[in-house]
């Protein structure tokens, strides 16, 4: 994506990762709080990172979703992480996620990256059987129980 695309990307993409947040049971508070952190590390002057990627997933000519890439806060360069990937509904199931993932691990290859890792939110089960799918491997498993 070019700088203006992502420019009208971004506030979409904010909101849902606040909505996404507060499903997984965070405030609206703490949720628009790591959203705010997101954007200031990653989007300083709302430009993304030079070292990052967002492309369009595009099929038969039109944008149906969009992959995010760049390097993992650890500090190693090699190691990856894919910050966010979506496809619109009407366009699910039909395998464009799993090319956008195929794709982003050869995108990450060819920057240097020699891990490529992503968190999932836990009640994305579907999101889960395609990475799982695809050999990625859990690294960590947050729980919570509700108590009443």
């Amino acid at each position: 994506m070019d700088a203006e695309r992502v420019a009208v990307w971004l506030p979409g993409n904010e909101a849902d990762y606040i909505a996404d947040r507060m499903r997984m049971g965070e405030s609206e508070e703490m949720a628009r709080e790591k959203a705010a952190i997101t954007s200031r590390e990653f989007f300083p002057d709302g430009r993304l990172l030079a070292s990052h990627r967002i492309y369009d997933v595009v099929a038969d000519g039109a944008p149906v979703g969009y992959l995010w890439i760049g390097p993992q806060t650890t500090g190693d360069a090699e190691d990856w992480w894919v910050w966010d990937v979506e496809i619109a509904e009407a366009f699910r199931g039909r395998g464009y996620a799993r090319a956008a993932m195929l794709l982003a691990e050869d995108a990450a290859r060819a920057l240097g990256a020699t891990t490529l890792g992503l968190n999932v939110f836990g009640f994305n089960t579907i999101a889960r059987h395609l990475y799982e799918s695809l050999g990625y491997e859990p690294t960590a498993i947050q729980m919570r129980k509700p108590l009443a």
